[in-house]
């Protein structure tokens, strides 16, 4: 299970809207399965089916949210026209066993949806995204 703040989704949900027709991607740091701050990073890819971390970017989160205490919890990205679930680039590219991925689907442009997932070894478990 991962703990999210509410307005941490809203934010998530408006970086993806904003990064149309592009995926949006970033990360998100806290304790442990508990999410406390968002990092939306630039899809140097800028495209619609896969993305890739602006490295410098990258590092620069790693170091704030240690100076701020924090660990990276999570990775996210949307999926633009597709459900939010695992492709099979992203079940290959899931290189952090210790991390959750958060997919978030605008296929249906009124009700987007949010899921985490665990990417172990290929095998891939839905984790409960509980809203606090």
């Amino acid at each position: 299970m991962m703990l999210i703040p509410r307005h941490i989704i809203d934010d998530v949900i408006a970086h993806a809207w904003n990064e149309l027709p592009d995926e949006a991607c970033g990360l998100l740091a806290g304790h442990g399965n508990q999410v406390v701050k968002q990092y939306p990073l630039t899809n140097i890819d800028h495209s619609p089916e896969h993305f890739s971390f602006d490295p410098k970017e990258q590092f620069a989160v790693l170091r704030e949210a240690r100076k701020q205490g924090l660990q990276i919890v999570a990775n996210y990205h949307s999926h633009p026209e597709t459900p939010a679930r695992p492709s099979e680039e992203d079940i290959r590219l899931a290189f952090d066993p210790n991390i959750a991925y958060f997919i978030l689907s605008l296929q249906d442009v009124e009700n987007p949806v949010l899921k985490a997932f665990s990417i172990r070894e290929g095998i891939v478990e839905p984790i409960k995204i509980i809203i606090r």
